[in-house]
């Protein structure tokens, strides 16, 4: 494994790879360790040592685990026995995992570990009580702290992005845009935002646009960045916020919007990816548009929220309309 792990730093140096990726393939094989036992010698194990692999995840798991994420550690697992069988430091190339079944974990548990409407709303309330300077008698480091992990909130159900691109996104990487929405032209700022390909999951670039534009441009006046290459979500612009800081405001602001099953049901800051996806998919986006959004693949969108589709068909079967004095028709 260390072996595999120093092969995979040299890519993290070369760029070929992002450190957040790095840690994910580690945390994957700390998993198989866990399962193997770690005083096991590699070249005892045969083709079958992964049998009981799967079963072993679940049972241990603290909120649940889904499909894709047992797909990602058989694939991790297998990338570093090839390497290592190569480097013949292994008698098998690939251990044989037991097959999932195609949506039954995924789409259950996504299900679950997504924020309802009600719940996000009552979510966004909570937020603004637990950024109240004067009642929470917070002194300006642990105010600004809990107005940047609010606002990492805010935008990350927005915008969707993925936990490594949201933390690196700098101030040059965002526009602010005026959209002119319906025949009242009502105004919406939407935040053009560009992903580097080096922050990329899937090391390529993109562009989006979502909403919550006032949100950048609210935390930007708090949180006094001068320079365009600063950091967005980070109190001074050089240190990006951990993923350590936002799991603990973001548990408090979800215990106190009252969502108490949040442990269980596995609601943690990447809910608010699926929050957001759910969103899209909900108000008549493709799987395609949505995928093209979230700089994914529509299969990837169609596999893991295929329990959408039911809720969409109802939501079909339940539309209605009125006409308008002029005789138009309004849906309702």
């Amino acid at each position: 494994m260390n072996l595999y792990l120093a092969d995979k730093q040299k890519l993290v140096e070369l760029k070929t790879i992002t450190k957040g990726r790095h840690g994910t393939i580690s945390t994957h094989l700390g998993h198989w360790l866990d399962y193997i036992k770690r005083d096991t010698k590699l070249k005892e194990l045969e083709r079958n040592a992964a049998e009981g692999y799967f079963a072993y995840r679940i049972k241990n798991a603290k909120h649940g685990i889904a499909h894709t994420t047992l797909a990602n550690e058989q694939g991790t697992i297998n990338a570093m026995m090839a390497y290592l069988f190569r480097a013949k430091q292994s008698v098998v190339e690939a251990f044989d995992f037991p097959k999932l079944s195609k949506y039954e974990i995924d789409n259950e548990a996504i299900r679950r570990a997504t924020l309802t409407n009600d719940e996000y709303n009552a979510l966004t309330k909570a937020m603004r009580s637990y950024v109240a300077r004067k009642a929470n008698k917070l002194d300006d480091d642990e105010h600004m702290m809990r107005e940047l992990a609010r606002h990492y909130v805010l935008i990350a159900a927005n915008a969707g992005l993925r936990t490594g691109e949201q933390q690196q996104l700098r101030w040059c990487d965002v526009k602010m845009k005026k959209h002119e929405l319906g025949a009242a032209m009502q105004t919406k700022l939407l935040a053009e935002i560009y992903v580097r390909k080096e922050t990329s999951k899937v090391r390529k670039d993109r562009k989006l646009y979502c909403r919550g534009g006032t949100y950048f441009e609210r935390w930007k006046e708090l949180s006094n960045h001068t320079s365009s290459t600063d950091l967005i979500f980070s109190l001074d612009g050089k240190t990006r916020i951990s993923n350590r800081a936002i799991l603990y405001h973001f548990h408090r602001m979800v215990k106190l919007a009252g969502i108490v099953d949040h442990e269980a049901r596995g609601i943690v800051p990447y809910s608010l990816r699926h929050f957001m996806i759910t969103q899209r998919v909900l108000s008549g986006l493709s799987f395609q548009q949505v995928a093209e959004m979230c700089g994914t693949s529509d299969t990837e969108i169609r596999k893991t929220y295929y329990h959408l589709i039911d809720d969409r068909r109802l939501a079909n079967a339940v539309a209605d309309f009125r006409r308008d004095k002029d005789g138009r028709i309004i849906p309702i």
